[in-house]
């Protein structure tokens, strides 16, 4: 499963910017790792949601099968870039544990 760099970049950007905003209305000017990741996983979370309401406004004829495809789309690739960076974290988290100590 290939992630598309530039999907994975702004995912991480509109994460980074959500936090921002969340950290600027707290009076914080740290944004640390796991709550980008939270935030991405939420709005991964969101999008399928969206998909989903999408899916059940064609089913009732309200809605065109354009912004179900549309909304399916961008919650794959949300999905796909949270699990890519997962696989990351997983990744270096495993090559740490191979270090000699």
């Amino acid at each position: 499963m290939a992630v598309d760099p530039l999907s994975a970049a702004r995912a991480y950007q509109q994460a980074a910017q959500a936090m921002q905003s969340r950290s600027d209305a707290g009076a914080s000017d740290s944004v640390d790792f796991g709550s980008l990741v939270q935030e991405a996983v939420r709005q991964a979370g969101q999008s399928a949601g969206v998909a989903e309401q999408q899916s059940l406004a064609v089913a009732a004829g309200q809605a065109d099968i354009v912004d179900v495809v549309t909304a399916i789309a961008a919650a794959e690739t949300q999905l796909q870039t949270v699990i890519a960076v997962r696989d990351q974290v997983i990744s270096a988290y495993q090559e740490i544990l191979r270090m000699p100590i």
